[in-house]
């Protein structure tokens, strides 16, 4: 079967972005080295999923005009650390463009594998498995290799365009 494409009306930006950020997201930091000069990199993001349970995969987006973008397509690894209610700085921290990011802020090594951050409530390390062209951005998909868990903590969130905290279900 072939597909045809029909021609689709022109959607607002601004209203396109308003739309999504009425669903809610969880706000993770995505950690890689990078080659021989290029050091740690490290961006916030709030497009993390899983793909797959068998195997274990994952995805993640970065914007085409991201500074870290070069090195992080060419990582041998990767880690997304998703944070918790108390993490506002950290995420805010990562969400800049440039500056010094790693100033206070404790890593973990764990058998060569990528770095994860410290006070995150759970890390995916992962290896590549597939890049996608998604427009603006590039799609990264990840083979889970290792995860850290850390005690339950409520995440945090973003929508409307702000910080937020889902509190965890009661236990039973």
């Amino acid at each position: 079967m072939e597909c045809t494409s029909t021609p689709l009306p022109a959607i607002d930006r601004n209203e396109f972005r308003s739309a999504l950020s009425l669903f809610p997201t969880g706000v993770a930091v995505v950690t890689a080295e990078g080659g021989a000069g290029e050091g740690r990199i490290g961006m916030t993001i709030t497009s993390f999923n899983s793909v797959s349970l068998d195997p274990p995969l994952v995805l993640f987006s970065i914007g085409k005009q991201a500074l870290s973008l070069p090195v992080l397509c060419g990582a041998k690894m990767y880690s997304v650390n998703v944070l918790g209610e108390d993490h506002q700085h950290i995420s805010s921290r990562f969400a800049t463009a440039k500056g010094d990011k790693w100033s206070g802020t404790e890593v973990e090594i764990h058998d060569g594998l990528p770095f994860t951050l410290k006070d995150s409530i759970v890390s995916f390390q992962a290896v590549p498995y597939a890049q996608h062209d998604g427009g603006d951005h590039v799609i990264f998909v990840g083979r889970v290799v290792r995860i850290h868990k850390k005690d339950p903590a409520a995440p945090l969130v973003f929508f409307g365009g702000k910080y937020a905290v889902l509190q965890p279900p009661a236990t039973r």
